[in-house]
């Protein structure tokens, strides 16, 4: 009998069953192979997929962290140095504006704008800078590109880039960066920033109506059923890009071209810093024309090419998107000057050592907070944000008002850094309205009143846990026109507080006052009606409800109604465009560290419903725009600064925004990652960073041990569950 019941182990098979996954669940929480335990990946998250990575259609921050690793424009930005430095990148050295008068003679630099006719920017790029392997290089014994005129049947097998069995490489040259501008203007593409670089690049405007008719033509003939150009209506046309003359942009020699500019425009080397300006082989763009590889997805708007320090070897949006190291990165050493602190600091202790120093950059798709924060505490992610659901475990607020880490993160060795981002975030009043709008003095006080009673303090407090500065008009902390202290305030809010050396906001009772004064005594007009403005915005998150709710309370001081009007993004943008609103809520993020790229925002010839531009308020006063003409195109000068602090007064007075604030940016960051400063104009950062990876291995380990217990007693319990049955087949078995 012994015998027979040795021959049903199906207990003992289901307790070791249940057991293995229990002990599984509890030990094995690790996201990631154990063969990257050791290894030198930087590990991080993004919460929605990329739309475009082609550098002459992206124009968005989670994009821009994918491709500045990847595409390397003319310039980049100085990692350590404050303010923001430019330096070369691809270029051999930041060039130099020439100035060239009607007859084409040299001017000094400091001609006055009216008298330079032309701008020439010669641009020499580095010799030696090799494009990452791919297979649009690959060419076979002939010469011939191996991988051109694809058909369906030569995608067996292929899904991906890396499914190609051959690839090749070829030098930069400056044919590329040409070829790249020249792409800017197919109306294919549709470059976000084509309508400014019209105004200044000589004949750029020409060359795109001229590309733009072309487009149409063929696709006309095409819906017609005629023989221009070739393949269905939704197929790329391919266009000859030099085919049509384009004055403003001439090659020099294999490593030389020159970009030629109408006018005076200072500004115009900053774009040489983003991607927009990065290089294009010719070859890769023909690549990803073809229809069967658009047909898979296989796009440049998927899998770039560049010569970066990094190229994308896993490029899955819905789960995760894999950088690695370019095996034919030209190299490049960790600066060796910074700024003061920055020594002390360990910033400058690779100072001189070859780039960059991970393999691989891992990006986790993470939709919810909760479950990234968690991930970040148990050392699976190497920096985090903070989430305001989260903010009290990590900071606490000293009794100055500033921010330290909790005694939690302190002993995880876990750093907090901290930065005033080039950005704001504001308020606008639709200035085409006939309540809200106008120019009059009564008009100005209604948004005077409102301003004032708009706390921003408070409400920087209530949603972003003090992370922001009220902000006193558009020009942000760090930009050339930013002022501080008693001369920075807007007066038409504030009162400067000698005694205490501080700004503050006036008291909801001179908001009153000022309503009144513009004809709303208690909130209501002559006849008694109440005021009531609309709000609109595109606010869907968890805290939409308790913001709304803060401004109606806000407003309701004054006696005035806010009625919300929240809407999904693409149809706010549709009201800002056709002016369908009285009140919005915006932002702005420095795309280059200049006051003009602010100003611009209350240009009237940007307004957004008359022009399609991005001043949004539709604002329009003649004084500002005249002295807006001359500031755009100035150096960082005293009489520059006096330029802008006249156009400030303007707009506060006016008050076509309630200003706002400026964001402060708070990064944790754990003890085994080295190098790192918060740069807002650099987009290219993550060469630099450097991982202890021993160090991250042993504090996983550490921070994650195994709770046994839990395991003991759930065996317990599954054994004495069992008992009854095993007594049962015992009974049963004569045993």
């Amino acid at each position: 009998m012994k015998g027979h019941f040795r021959s049903f182990p199906y207990t003992r098979l289901l307790l070791l069953t249940i057991l293995i996954i229990l002990l599984n669940g509890c030990t094995l929480n690790n996201p990631y192979r154990a063969s990257e335990r050791y290894r030198n990946i930087y590990y991080t998250t993004f919460d929605e997929p990329p739309k475009h990575l082609d550098p002459a259609r992206s124009y968005s921050s989670n994009e821009y962290s994918l491709i500045g690793q990847i595409y390397e424009p003319l310039l980049q930005y100085h990692y350590l140095k404050r303010p923001y430095e430019l330096i070369p990148l691809s270029a051999e050295s930041v060039p130099e504006p020439v100035y060239l008068d009607r007859n084409g003679r040299r001017l000094n630099g400091d001609a006055p704008a009216e008298e330079i006719h032309r701008v020439v920017y010669e641009i020499r790029i580095k010799k030696g800078i090799m494009y990452q392997n791919h297979p649009a290089f690959a060419r076979g014994p002939d010469g011939r590109l191996l991988y051109a005129g694809l058909e369906e049947e030569d995608l067996d097998g292929i899904e991906e880039i890396k499914d190609f069995e051959a690839t090749g490489t070829r030098e930069l040259v400056s044919d590329d960066f040409i070829y790249q501008i020249m792409r800017l203007a197919d109306p294919q593409l549709h470059c976000p920033i084509l309508p400014i670089l019209e105004k200044y690049i000589l004949g750029l405007d020409e060359y795109a109506d001229s590309l733009r008719r072309e487009v149409e033509e063929i696709r006309k003939k095409r819906r017609n059923g005629g023989d221009a150009g070739s393949g269905r209506a939704g197929d790329p046309i391919i266009l000859d890009y030099s085919k049509y003359p384009l004055p403003g942009v001439q090659r020099v020699d294999r490593y030389t071209f020159r970009i030629i500019l109408k006018r005076k425009y200072p500004q115009f080397v900053y774009w040489l810093a983003m991607p927009f300006f990065s290089p294009m082989p010719r070859e890769a763009d023909l690549f990803y024309k073809q229809p069967p590889l658009i047909e898979r997805n296989i796009t440049l708007d998927r899998f770039p090419v560049g010569t970066g320090p990094f190229r994308i070897e896993v490029y899955s949006p819905q789960r995760e998107i894999v950088l690695v190291k370019n095996e034919n990165f030209h190299g490049e050493p960790y600066p060796s000057e910074g700024e003061p602190g920055d020594r002390e600091a360990g910033l400058l202790d690779d100072a001189g050592s070859p780039m960059p120093f991970i393999e691989r950059i891992v990006f986790k798709l993470e939709k919810e907070a909760i479950p990234r924060w968690n991930k970040f505490l148990q050392g699976y992610y190497d920096v985090s944000g903070i989430t305001s659901d989260s903010f009290d475990q990590a900071v606490t607020i000293t009794p100055e008002g500033g921010a330290e880490l909790t005694r939690f993160m302190k002993d995880k060795g876990i750093s907090l850094l901290t930065s005033v981002r080039p950005s704001i975030y504001y308020m606008g009043f639709n200035m085409l309205d006939d309540t809200v709008g106008g120019y009059t003095e009564a008009k100005k006080k209604l948004r005077q009143a409102v301003s004032i009673a708009i706390d921003y303090e408070e409400y920087i407090e209530i949603f972003t846990n003090g992370r922001g500065i009220p902000a006193m008009g558009p020009v942000p902390p760090g930009i050339f026109g930013h002022l501080e202290g008693e001369e920075g305030i807007n007066p038409f809010v504030y009162r400067w507080n000698a005694e205490k050396a501080r700004p503050e906001r006036r008291s909801i009772d001179e908001a009153r006052r000022l309503l009144s004064e513009a004809g709303y005594p208690g909130g209501r007009d002559r006849d008694g009606r109440p005021l009531v403005i609309t709000f609109d915005n595109a606010w869907t998150g968890v805290d939409a409800k308790q913001m709304i709710s803060w401004y109606i309370k806000r407003l309701k001081l004054l006696g005035i109604q806010l009625e919300n009007r929240t809407t999904d993004y693409n149809r706010f943008q549709d009201k800002m465009l056709k002016g369908n609103f009285q009140l919005f809520s915006w932002g702005w993020n420095a795309d280059y560290p200049d006051p003009e790229n602010f100003l611009f925002l209350l240009v009237g010839r940007n307004s957004k419903v008359r022009y399609g531009g991005e001043n949004a308020a539709n604002y329009s006063n003649p004084e500002f725009d005249r002295l807006f003409r001359i500031m755009e195109n100035m150096d960082n000068t005293p009489e520059r600064l006096d330029i802008i602090k006249r156009m400030t007064r303007i707009v506060q007075e006016d008050a076509p925004w309630v200003w706002g604030y400026y964001p402060v940016s708070f990064t944790l960051v754990h003890r085994w990652v080295h190098n790192l400063k918060p740069n807002a104009m650099a987009n290219n950062t993550m060469k630099y960073i450097r991982i202890d990876a021993r160090e991250r291995a042993e504090l996983r380990r550490e921070w994650n041990r195994p709770v046994l217990w839990p395991i003991a007693a759930l065996a317990v319990a599954v054994i004495i569950a069992l008992l009854p049955a095993f007594m049962t087949i015992r009974k049963r078995l004569g045993l």
